[in-house]
């Protein structure tokens, strides 16, 4: 019994030793990338409901696209898809709070998200008498936030697309893997984890690819920091832990089908690869839009992997509206 305990005792010595080290390791770690990034230079910002949101808009003539971005991206990822739309429309981009540049303010509900949109539409003038009324697109987390908008308001908006997004909550949301995330990888080691992901292109570009389906032009370095410098902002890593909570935003099934019974224009585009959006077809089904369109070959990010094929599906919502 003796030597038992004299065992336990120096695993316990060790295990101490090796957290001390763990720990003092993050903490000067996290104190030398104490330093954050400032935005860019030039940025636009507009007043949306309770928040300073920062946008950008293409195009003079047309009517009017409003492109409202996935989860970890910003007005950026719409750049390839940009150049295309403008061409025949008005188009319209903002960053989601807690992504991008835009003010970040909780709570990180689909609610919240809904109204920055809605306050987006009135604050750049879209939703008046004898306009056009504007077409949603909303990639990934974006379909969720522009499925919530148009509940709230149908009669401002005159259709949406489902890009690669069901609007639907991830599986085991709130589950045991998001409450670990939070019990148990709490600072510095969580800073520390996030900064490392950062930090690392091979990461980043591994990501990418994957959601890309390999589809995608590789990321040069310089592109890389342009996805990853939102997240090195002040105040993002508060965001960031902030939105890991017991809910993704999403809408749930029940209230995503009344989309059904709305007299507003809807579409469903998705890669064929796509493994992060769910189904198009039961997403289709579901809100009442023709059957989708399905994008041989590729995978979650269409808007930058096949801009033109999803640009001739938005002329053709538009078309509708």
């Amino acid at each position: 019994m003796k030597r038992l305990v004299r065992v336990l005792r120096r695993i316990f010595v060790v295990l101490v030793v090796i957290w001390l080290v763990i720990t003092g390791a993050s903490l000067t770690y996290n104190f030398a990338t104490r330093e954050r990034a400032e935005p860019p230079p030039g940025l636009r910002f507009v007043q949306t409901a309770d928040l300073q949101t920062r946008y950008d808009e293409w195009g003079t003539t047309g009517s009017p696209i409003v492109l409202v971005h996935g989860a970890a991206e910003s007005v950026e990822t719409w750049s390839a898809l940009v150049p295309v739309l403008a061409r025949t429309h008005r188009v319209y981009a903002y960053d989601i709070t807690g992504y991008g540049y835009s003010e970040r303010k909780a709570p990180y509900t689909i609610e919240h998200l809904a109204a920055q949109l809605l306050g987006f539409l009135d604050a750049m003038k879209l939703t008046g008498p004898g306009q056009p009324k504007p077409v949603l697109v909303g990639h990934s987390l974006g379909a969720g936030v522009v499925a919530e908008a148009a509940l709230e308001q149908p009669a401002k908006i005159g259709g949406i697309m489902f890009l690669d997004g069901d609007a639907l909550p991830l599986p085991n949301s709130g589950g045991p893997p998001r409450a670990i995330v939070n019990t148990l990888i709490v600072d510095p080691y969580r800073t520390s984890a996030l900064r490392l992901v950062l930090g690392s292109d091979s990461l980043i570009r591994s990501v990418y690819n994957d959601a890309c389906a390999d589809k995608c032009a590789p990321l040069t370095h310089d592109e890389v920091q342009v996805w990853t410098r939102p997240f090195r902002v002040p105040g993002a890593e508060k965001a960031l832990w902030q939105m890991i909570g017991p809910d993704f935003p999403a809408v749930q099934p029940d209230r995503l089908a009344r989309l059904k019974n709305l007299p507003i224009a809807k579409a469903v585009l998705f890669g064929a690869l796509d493994n992060q959006g769910g189904s198009a077809e039961q997403t289709a089904t579901r809100v009442g839009a023709p059957p989708p369109t399905i994008l041989p070959g590729q995978g979650h990010l269409t808007l930058i992997s096949a801009p033109a094929q999803v640009a001739k599906a938005i002329n053709a919502l538009a078309a509708r509206t």
